[in-house]
């Protein structure tokens, strides 16, 4: 993974996530997916326009994340976390029901980059995506504490549920499809 500029809450580059106990569950979450513990995790994903947003309430030490690929569901199919709007609200339930608080969730927000070029007037998948993550979270009252948004590379993100500690890397490459 490449270094890349600092936000507060996140840690840049190599490194590794400390745990509570030396000992903590891995868990790697894929695309359309959320996953949420009581229990410290190190959960790992890779973005590219995909957004994860991580959720902690820090009272409880119960912390969460989902992975969603495009921004709404449109009530085809199946509502499916690979939605942002189902995604984020099946996560705060999920937290909730383990004993998390929304009213005490504090959110990082990740990915959302732009790797292949669109047309002038249309908005890139990463950014709608990144719009409507602000947007729900605006919503259910979960400020963003900090953010890695944009831009043209993939990332790696390492969220420890217990702590909220993350640790982000961009894609070397940039990860841009070439012409």
């Amino acid at each position: 993974m490449a270094t890349c500029s600092s936000s507060p809450g996140v840690a840049r580059g190599e490194g590794e996530i400390v745990t509570a106990n030396g000992a903590a569950l891995r868990y790697f979450l894929l695309p359309g997916t959320i996953f949420a513990h009581h229990e410290e995790h190190v959960v790992t994903t890779i973005l590219g326009s995909c957004v994860a947003v991580c959720l902690l309430d820090p009272y409880t030490r119960i912390g969460g994340m989902n992975h969603f690929m495009l921004p709404f569901w449109n009530g085809d199919g199946l509502p499916t976390p690979k939605y942002g709007n189902i995604a984020l609200a099946r996560l705060v339930e999920r937290m909730d029901e383990l004993g998390g608080s929304s009213g005490r969730m504090v959110a990082k927000l990740f990915g959302g980059a732009k790797l292949i070029s669109s047309g002038a007037g249309v908005y890139p998948v990463g950014e709608r995506n990144v719009i409507l993550a602000r947007k729900l979270l605006a919503e259910h009252g979960i400020p963003i504490t900090a953010e890695d948004v944009g831009g043209e590379s993939g990332r790696k993100v390492i969220f420890n549920t217990w702590s909220g500690e993350v640790l982000v890397g961009r894609m070397a490459g940039g990860g841009r499809s070439r012409p």
